[in-house]
């Protein structure tokens, strides 16, 4: 038909992970638009603002599911009560480069914690992330940028960093008592 070819492109870059283009670290909304509207039928395309009952079935695109991302970061340093302002940055970070809603992204962060890196005690930092899509070198470079901005001021230096990213399959994420996969 008219819109198969269309809507098998569509298919293959949503499970791809290709749907969700990045152009200066924002999610291009004009192309997810330009894709959607080529079809009057049932699109996998994202909806503006998810519902729970909406999260499990397919129906959106995994940049909006719940509980995802999610960002653990131990350090061995102490924060102190620059703690949930450090949080807050690596939040903000993870927004603005993923294209992710705020309040579905999750952040824990371990201060004090006992790492040897490099066979040193000094000052350092592990983190990582998780993620149903939106992991890539850009959104990675960038996210790694900001959260290493966020603890230089704690003497980690950028060389006694490692973050690591983990592009999440939907089966392998629980949220609501299943998977994102059913």
């Amino acid at each position: 038909s008219k819109y198969g070819s269309t809507m098998k492109s569509i298919i293959v870059l949503f499970f791809s992970g290709l749907l969700q283009t990045v152009a200066g670290g924002q999610l291009n909304q004009a192309f997810i638009t330009n894709l959607s509207s080529r079809s009057k039928k049932p699109s996998l395309m994202m909806t503006p603002d998810p519902t729970p009952e909406a999260s499990c079935d397919g129906r959106i695109h995994p940049s909006l599911l719940a509980g995802d991302p999610s960002l653990n970061l131990v350090t061995n340093v102490d924060l102190g009560e620059k703690k949930l302002q450090v949080m807050m940055a690596c939040s903000d970070a993870i927004e603005q480069y993923t294209g992710k809603p705020k309040k579905f992204i999750a952040v824990t962060i371990q201060d004090k914690a006992d790492i040897l890196f490099g066979g040193s005690g000094a000052p350092c930092a592990l983190a990582c992330m998780y993620s149903i899509g939106a992991i890539g070198q850009n959104t990675n470079g960038a996210i790694t940028r900001k959260i290493t901005d966020a603890l230089e001021p704690f003497g980690v230096d950028e060389e006694r960093i490692y973050i690591n990213f983990f592009d999440m399959e939907r089966a392998n994420v629980g949220w609501r008592r299943q998977t994102f996969a059913g």
